[in-house]
């Protein structure tokens, strides 16, 4: 079984029709003994999700909020993540995707590149810099009006 928050955990008890006060009694004493902790789930998960798929702050923010971790939790989580770091892995998705693109257009590659980023949570100006440096590699110079 994969860590849960203790909301997920909330709800499995929910669903087996297990009563609130229990439900609470036993809960309560996960999170007192350490056994559920959601500041250490939301920071595993950020390193692994980052790390394993090159999520960017916005769609772990979203994923964990989905989880039912809180806000100052999930908010705490992301901004362990270095910028600079976040930067290098979109290059890393750049150019892992960029051979399949070669054969078409510029245009047609910067909107296939952003829009990979964007399902990954990376904001357009990050997203669009990242692709103007890798084509620019590449000796092909993108219009401004993708910035």
């Amino acid at each position: 079984m994969a860590p849960k928050t203790r909301a997920q955990l909330a709800e499995a008890l929910r669903k087996r029709d297990v009563p609130e006060e229990a439900a609470e009694a036993v809960l309560s004493r996960f999170s007192e003994l350490g056994l559920i902790n959601d500041e250490a789930f939301a920071e595993a998960w950020v390193d692994s999700r980052h790390h394993g798929r090159g999520l960017a702050k916005r769609a772990l923010a979203a994923e964990l909020r989905h989880r039912g971790v809180d806000s100052d939790t999930v908010n705490e989580a992301v901004e362990r993540l270095d910028p600079d770091q976040e930067a290098e892995t979109a290059r890393k998705l750049v150019e892992r995707k960029l051979a399949s693109t070669r054969s078409l257009d510029p245009q047609v590659r910067t909107r296939r590149l952003a829009g990979m980023l964007a399902r990954k949570g990376y904001p357009s100006g990050l997203a669009f810099r990242v692709i103007r440096e890798a084509l620019e590699q590449e000796g092909i110079e993108i219009e401004e009006d993708f910035s």
